[in-house]
């Protein structure tokens, strides 16, 4: 079989050497470098070609790309590189990098034109002053051809193992069987649809129940598929830590038979989780472990693909043991494993790793989005932009002072619009020209300085830079996607300060066309309803399958019941205390046991505490605080203990209403109060508005939908197996309308209950 490979590609795995260097400096941007590659030929003489396209083969290797430019007359070939500041700033291994290219395509132009000797340059042309800095070499015909024969060797040896990696990995996912006896009931149906899914190209979403064996369900018939389809990569998108250790759980479980099956598996962690020098830069002259990371990379990564078995521990001792950083070691196998375990992120937000290594090496990619009413909101934030002026202004205090003119100017147009702002929050139909363009200058002049200084600038100028560069990106492309807001807030001392914010209310833009990357998606979740919604705000594909998977629990293990005279609107919290309070304390006293209580608020779950504590006070109690670390996270988990007794307290929507595994008597029942409504505040207003002008029901897609997405999700931690029993309140009269219950789980069997005790008024 034979093999296909750019020259790019080919130096950047055989010719990298060196320390790994990400000390912040700005490089050209993309139409930057092309106008500077533009600038260079023009200076060029007459018959001067560009882009120049070469090839050639060796031992089955095909090599092809484009030289930057050749003089024939010269016999001279160029490699042209752009560049910011001092040219003597440009990393060693850079250098070489560059070099190795054009001696490449050196080799290939001697063979095209049979020439015994070449002028090679590799020209460095600086953006700002239009200057080039050119290096040359002459070369003979026979050293161009050592030099590309031994890239080839380098890289045909790592190919072809590849190649056979690829071969071996196909016919184990042929032969792949279920890990269990028989599916589970429900998870036939959905292993079905998936596959059907990869093998057709198509697009999925299924709603599933907890307890199913969604994971499974979804891993093994896309794994099934990939042969079959000549699929290259699986990525599995989780929203949450406990996501990926599921998605872990189940390939560990379809490995179990064989635990040598050659599928690699990748868990690839934020860079913060991985580092193991926190306290130092990435560099060679800061950090150990970037010192000589590219000399020890090849080792590295040859040891950590023989492992196969990838997750965060098992990469962190072959880093470790090699001497290189586990996030750089990781980035680099997103290249080489067959399924990636990771957060959204790195597929679907601006900068995405595993998108752009996608759409360079053309994979075919299947996608498993896990928990996937977690993405519209996680998609919002991805492309939104915030500046906040009292940060600002501490930024200017320290800010370099031929900054100063730029930053004023920014400050100038920023108060003014402060000025004609006569409310707390006001929204604009854009992002004003003249800010727009005082940012757009900032960021330019900010650009030039860290150009001049990469080295020594405050934290806060950083910070300022990155943020001011995404939110004059996102002021590209804003539209009816999108809005511009400004929040002011008072500071205490006759001052005020504001925030500018463009707020993504719309991620389907964005995220639609990723999809579209994509051979097939399917996702995922206990809560995908109504599909509509989430094909709205996503982006999917008109034509995606939507399919609500049979449920694996019986009716009679769940007691559901819908509190039907009982008011929780904010108007009406205060009255509603005493009636929770008795309801709470007389389902405890007739079954002992371990229960949730989810409130939609801090402040609601205090006020409720707070009396239960002293009207019962022989009932244990324990609550989820505003600033949990992980520890007081599982402590609060290891409190639901079988045999235990007692009730957490939790908010809706928060870390303990879903990915929480509490199954037989660790917990028998749930309380959630209220509906889970967003807050009324402007800024729901103006989603609630915006959703209306684009898909008519703006009330349903800003509050009702996302708030009975957090009740369904707070429920499912009830029954979590087929032998599970338990109990359910839904604390509020809204639950009781048809329309409400509607959009409930069509296994539960809701039962209408009224409280004896004296109730508040309802109204509406």
């Amino acid at each position: 079989m034979s093999l296909h490979v750019a020259v790019r590609e080919l130096c950047e795995f055989t010719a990298k050497e060196g320390d790994l260097d990400l000390r912040f400096t700005p490089s050209p941007t993309a139409a930057e470098g092309i106008a500077g590659h533009a600038t260079v030929v023009a200076r060029r003489g007459e018959g001067y070609l560009a882009e120049l396209p070469l090839s050639g083969a060796y031992q089955g290797l095909t090599l092809s790309g484009r030289a930057d430019g050749f003089d024939p007359q010269q016999c001279l070939l160029e490699e042209i590189k752009t560049h910011r500041g001092d040219v003597a700033r440009i990393p060693a291994n850079h250098r070489l990098l560059h070099w190795a290219q054009v001696k490449v395509y050196g080799w290939l132009l001697c063979q095209a034109l049979e020439l015994e000797e070449l002028e090679l340059a590799v020209v460095y042309f600086n953006v700002l002053s239009q200057e080039e800095t050119v290096y040359r070499e002459r070369h003979s015909a026979e050293s161009l051809r050592r030099f590309g024969e031994l890239q080839c060797r380098r890289y045909l040896e790592w190919a072809r193992q590849e190649q056979a990696h690829r071969q071996a990995r196909d016919q184990a996912l042929t032969a792949l069987h279920f890990p269990y006896g028989e599916f589970r009931h429900g998870q036939r149906q959905l292993a079905e649809a998936v596959y059907r899914a990869a093998r057709d190209g198509e697009c999925l979403m299924a709603q599933a129940t907890t307890g199913i064996g969604k994971t499974l369900g979804t891993l093994f018939p896309q794994l099934k598929a990939m042969p079959g389809q000549q699929l290259d990569r699986l990525f599995f998108l989780s929203a949450k830590t406990p996501g990926r250790r599921l998605a872990l759980d189940a390939l560990q479980q379809l490995r179990r038979p064989d635990p040598q099956i050659p599928l690699r598996v990748l868990e690839h962690v934020a860079r913060d989780k991985a580092c193991e020098h926190p306290d130092k830069a990435c560099h060679g002259d800061s950090c150990p472990l970037a010192r000589g990371f590219y000399d020890r990379l090849p080792v590295a990564r040859s040891a950590a693909l023989k492992e196969r078995w990838l997750d965060q521990q098992t990469l962190r001792e072959i880093a470790v043991a090699h001497g290189v950083c586990p996030y750089y070691l990781s980035q680099e196998l997103c290249r080489w494993c067959d399924v990636v375990v990771c957060d959204y992120n790195y597929y679907f937000d601006l900068g995405a790793l595993l998108h752009s290594l996608t759409l360079i090496n053309q994979w075919r990619v299947c996608l498993l989005v896990d928990e996937a009413h977690n993405l519209v909101e996680r998609g919002r934030g991805m492309y939104s932009a915030e500046l906040d002026q009292a940060r600002f202004r501490a930024m200017r205090r320290e800010a370099p002072r031929k900054l100063n003119a730029p930053l004023e100017r920014v400050e100038r147009h920023w108060s003014q619009l402060q000025r004609e702002q006569p409310l707390p929050y006001q929204v604009f139909p854009q992002v004003p020209d003249l800010l727009l363009a005082a940012l757009s200058k900032a960021v330019s002049a900010i650009t030039d300085h860290l150009t001049d200084q990469p080295e020594g600038n405050a934290a806060e100028l950083l910070r300022f830079y990155l943020d001011a560069m995404l939110f004059c990106r996102l002021a590209e492309t804003f539209g009816p996607h999108s809005l511009f807001d400004i929040s002011r807030s008072e500071t205490g001392n006759g001052r005020s300060h504001s925030t500018l914010c463009i707020r993504n209310l719309l991620p389907a833009p964005f995220l639609g066309p990723r999809f579209a990357d994509a051979h097939s998606s399917t996702l995922f979740s206990a809560t995908l309803s109504p599909s509509h919604y989430y094909q709205d705000l996503l982006g999917l594909p008109a034509e995606t399958r939507c399919i609500d998977v049979a449920s694996p629990f019986r009716a009679e293990q769940l007691r559901v019941q819908v509190v039907r005279n009982l008011s929780t609107r904010y108007r009406d919290r205060e009255d509603s205390l005493t009636p929770i309070c008795q309801l709470i304390a007389q389902q405890y006293a007739e079954r002992p046991g371990n229960y949730l209580a989810f409130f939609s608020s801090y402040q609601y779950l205090e006020q409720v505490l707070q009396q239960l504590r002293h009207e019962h006070p022989q009932i244990p109690l324990w609550a989820q605080s505003r600033q949990m670390d992980e520890a007081a996270r599982q402590d609060f988990i290891e409190r639901f203990q079988v045999g235990g007794r007692g009730i957490g307290f939790a908010v809706l929507g928060g870390i303990f209403g879903e990915g929480v595994d509490l199954p037989g008597e660790r917990l028998i029942g749930a309380f959630v109060v209220t509906l889970g409504l967003a807050q009324l505040n402007p800024v729901n207003e103006e989603i609630r508005q915006r959703m209306d002008e684009l898909f008519g029901d703006g009330y349903d897609y800003t509050y009702l939908f996302p708030g009975l997405q957090k009740v369904v999700q707070a429920a499912g931690r009830v029954i979590r197996t087929p032998q599970d029993q338990g109990v359910l309140y839904l604390i509020d009269d809204r639950f009781s309308r048809p329309e409400i219950r509607r959009l409930l789980p069509s296994w539960w069997q809701v039962e209408l209950v009224r409280l004896s005790q004296p109730i508040p008024a309802l109204n509406g």
